[in-house]
């Protein structure tokens, strides 16, 4: 045998490979839980990673680039759709007059970019919705290196096609072109299910959370610093360099992913990606989990919390994604009346959440359970969100950013929850199934709120905030009930083994 051949199946290696970044406590557990399941796999990259991190840099790239070009997406589609009507922000009301009666030009500018947005949204989970799902799934015996590739070309490819249309001054609508060419890659979301299954391959299950966490911690740190930069830069150059650095930020996060992260699983070289098999999977993970032959009101109950918690996750998310779209076109107009400087400042003071929340998660974890922390993580978005509705000054929203400061507590917790009720081998698929519902909240938070901000706007103008804080009372009743009901389980157990 030769000596690469047998650094290959020795769990050292593995361990080195693949789980540098779990703490030295979990080692042992780690090693016999790979030892068990057979699923770690050390097949290396062109290049190993000369520090211990596995996928974080990948998803760091990834949501800069998303981060930089969200905002300015919804910049350039206000600034083009104002000069198509003839409104410049100066004429009679709007940003000029904020005393007098709100100019009918800026109402249709308004609601113009809102519908928009909701076409190229739309357009995006239309054909994504199917293809997250497959390479999600497949990767549970094709490999997870692949499903972090792909996307980030797609990527890559969708800010090109944004930046011929800025360069010729092209329609709106080809925006949606490179947002269907980005969802038939995969998009993002795939990006995010191959992230997260790659963790709780390499995570044990006391871990397991905090990973998730750091991950999503590596959304807020991109986001910041994409929202600072790209604020000042628009600003300063316009719109088309911000958008190169998209391209190769982009095509960055695929040259890591190919070159340095190693293979967290053993690949199928007869899997087969053009299947029914893996939609399939992902039915059979919800119509009956676990071992079908085992029955009992236990099995029942850990069908039903992943139902409960994917409905949850779906609720949050919705109104994490429908708040964020809203932001700009709230800062935009009036009374806010926001710059291009000020909205990077606001779009970083949120995205500073995720920091906050993943040492406020650290903190929490060490006297309460991840539920509760996830309900105190829900508290903080609600309170957030209250403030933002009605806010009309800079400081009151910078005030409700501050307030939303644990906001990102509950999202970790949820995907975490989720993946210990399923088994090594369908970590793909769950994870292509969470961010198929990511897709779907997507869409929905693009239809419901991009819908109800232009209906609302002559009644109360921050009511799609307000309505979002309403909504997240769902999700904090739900996983308040189910925790009271596992402690309960618990203790029955507890004492009738006592």
């Amino acid at each position: 045998m030769e000596d690469s051949d047998t650094r290959a199946i020795l769990p050292e290696d593995t361990l080195s490979s693949a789980d540098d970044d779990i703490p030295i406590n979990d080692t042992f557990s780690k090693n016999e839980e790979v030892e068990k399941k057979g699923h770690i796999c050390s097949r290396r990259p062109p290049f190993a990673c000369p520090l211990s991190v596995s996928v974080e840099p990948v998803l760091f790239l990834s949501m800069f680039s998303l981060s930089l070009q969200w905002p300015l997406s919804t910049q350039y589609l206000w600034d083009r759709i104002s000069e198509d009507v003839g409104y410049n922000g100066t004429k009679g009301g709007g940003c000029a007059n904020t005393s007098g009666p709100p100019d009918p030009l800026q109402k249709e500018v308004e609601t113009l970019t809102a519908h928009w947005n909701l076409y190229i949204n739309l357009g995006g989970f239309a054909v994504g919705l199917f293809v997250v799902t497959l390479l999600g799934s497949w990767s549970d015996q094709g490999g997870r290196r692949p499903v972090l590739i792909l996307p980030s070309l797609g990527l890559a490819l969708q800010a090109g096609v944004y930046l011929v249309v800025m360069y010729l001054k092209l329609p709106v609508v080809w925006f949606l072109l490179g947002r269907l060419l980005s969802g038939l890659s995969g998009d993002f979301n795939t990006i995010l299910a191959g992230c997260f299954a790659y963790v709780a391959d390499t995570s044990d299950r006391g871990s397991l959370t905090f990973r998730v966490a750091v991950l999503e911690a590596c959304l807020g740190l991109a986001g910041m610093l994409a929202s600072i930069i790209g604020g000042q830069w628009r600003q300063a150059q316009g719109y088309i360099n911000p958008f190169w650095l998209v391209l190769a930020t982009n095509l960055a996060a695929a040259l890591y992913a190919y070159l340095f992260v190693p293979e967290s699983i053993t690949p199928d070289p007869s899997a087969k990606l053009f299947t029914t098999r893996h939609h399939r999977a992902i039915y059979r993970l919800y119509s009956a989990l676990g071992d079908p032959t085992e029955v009992g009101s236990h099995t029942k109950w850990r069908r039903y919390k992943l139902w409960l918690y994917t409905f949850c996750f779906f609720l949050v998310v919705t109104v994490h994604i429908g708040s964020r779209e809203l932001y700009v076109l709230y800062e935009l107009s009036s009374p806010l009346c926001w710059g291009p400087g000020l909205i990077g400042w606001g779009s970083a003071a949120l995205n500073l959440a995720y920091l906050s929340s993943l040492l406020g998660l650290r903190t929490m974890q060490r006297c309460l359970e991840d539920s509760w922390v996830s309900l105190v993580g829900l508290a903080s978005n609600m309170t957030g969100l209250v403030v933002i509705s009605l806010a009309n000054t800079t400081e009151l929203m910078f005030t409700g950013y501050g307030l939303c400061f644990l906001y990102m507590a509950a999202t970790p917790v949820l995907r975490a929850k989720l993946s210990k009720l399923v088994g090594p081998e369908e970590q793909g698929a769950l994870f292509a199934s969470v961010a198929c519902v990511e897709g779907l909240c997507s869409l929905v938070a693009s239809g419901l709120f991009n819908s109800l901000y232009p209906a609302t706007l002559h009644i109360m103008k921050g009511f799609p905030f307000l309505f979002g804080a309403l909504l997240l009372l769902i999700p904090t009743g739900i996983i308040g009930i189910v925790e009271c009901r596992d402690q309960r389980t618990d203790r029955r157990e507890d004492s009738a083994t006592s």
